[in-house]
């Protein structure tokens, strides 16, 4: 899903640290700030899991290289655990710690989402209690739907990726492994104020258009009340893509499908990559600029009244394809545009789901509030 609207190294930690300053305050304060932390010859922004919201999700601004998501069982009851977890990550990022092998931690950031068994049982009005229904497309075994708990690990340094859920499984045992996913991101494409996207495997810019202000998180991303204030809705989707089918089409018949020049980013309603689609602009004989079936039509959210999502999607490489990772206020959001895209939708015959899950990130931490206890109380 690309439509909806990370290069030196230390000038990429630098803005990525100050950025982060802006999205707004945390429990009695501002966001935690973001420390270059050396690693090597090159200097990554520490981002601190402390927060009103979790880190991983508009923190830090510029979206890691790497990323290991991880899909869990849970038979103990989730306060504990998530409690646990939550003293873990925070215990992670800071220097030396032994499960990380001596290698710094530099952006690590852990991610934490309960599926919608946890979050009905937790708190019935509570959102997040809802699960996905079958879409067209699929091929999704029952161990590939659906989970109690989700892991979003991402870092510059994959060798921190395996390190980090090893620990995090011995910490919480009673975690039951369903299914992992590894990918990864290409360079940085500079979009408009420090916002940049990443190439995927059909090499065309994804992640565009997306919320970055303040104000653009508060309406599109964060739950704004109640136990889950400060969560987001994550839904997860492994997206099996037919890239050598893809790669026999022309680059204009390509360009048809996506919307977007494959060069540029720009879309073919005209203009350059930061601007908007146009989808009522004609060419002189009539014609739509941006095709019917195009997906940054089928994908845009002005024809149902929707609000952008905040992907976070990373490619794969085996399977070839695209992990498609979005947050939400609401999962209705995500729904409502992948119906709409079902009708017609030229990149999505290409593209085959086999797993699926959606989850209530929860809301950000601290040592002295313990992950999860909004909603299952504190351990």
């Amino acid at each position: 899903m690309h439509a909806n609207r990370p290069g030196d190294l230390t000038r990429r930690a630098l803005l990525g640290a100050g950025g982060a300053a802006a999205l707004g305050t945390v429990l009695g304060g501002r966001e935690p700030r973001q420390d270059a932390v050396e690693t090597g010859t090159t200097a990554t922004a520490r981002v601190r899991p402390e927060g009103r919201h979790q880190a991983g999700v508009a923190r830090p601004v510029q979206v890691q290289p790497h990323l290991l998501l991880v899909v869990f069982d849970l038979d103990e009851s989730p306060g504990p655990v998530l409690a646990d977890l939550g003293r873990a990550i925070v215990d992670l990022v800071d220097d030396d710690h032994p499960a990380l092998a001596g290698i710094p931690a530099g952006d690590l950031t852990v991610t934490v989402g309960v599926g919608p068994r946890l979050a009905a049982a937790a708190r019935p009005s509570a959102p997040g209690g809802a699960d996905l229904p079958p879409f067209p497309r699929e091929a999704i075994d029952d161990r590939h739907r659906g989970g109690d708990v989700v892991l979003q690990v991402c870092a510059s340094d994959p060798l921190l990726l395996p390190l980090t859920v090893a620990h995090l499984m011995r910490v919480a045992p009673g975690l039951r492994e369903r299914w992992r996913q590894r990918g990864i991101r290409g360079p940085a494409v500079p979009v408009r104020r420090g916002h940049t996207a990443a190439r995927n495997v059909l090499g065309f810019i994804d992640g565009i258009a997306v919320p970055t202000s303040k104000t653009d998180l508060a309406d599109s991303v964060w739950i704004d009340d109640g136990p889950a204030a400060g969560g987001t809705i994550m839904v997860v989707r492994r997206m099996v893509i037919d890239v050598p089918a893809f790669q026999a089409l022309s680059v204009g018949e390509q360009e048809a499908a996506i919307g977007r020049r494959r060069s540029s980013g720009a879309p073919l309603s005209g203009g350059r990559i930061a601007d908007d689609v146009d989808l009522q602009a004609k060419t002189s004989d009539g014609r739509y600029r941006l095709p019917a079936d195009a997906h940054a039509r089928r994908a845009h959210p002005r024809p149902i009244g929707a609000p952008l999502m905040l992907r976070r999607s990373y490619s794969m490489e085996d399977p070839m394809g695209l992990l498609f990772v979005s947050m939400q206020t609401e999962l209705r959001t995500f729904v409502r545009t992948l119906e709409r895209m079902s009708e017609s939708d030229a990149l999505l015959a290409f593209t085959t789901t086999t797993a699926s899950g959606t989850f209530l990130v929860l809301p950000g931490f601290d040592r002295s509030r313990p992950l999860g206890s909004t909603l299952f109380g504190a351990s």
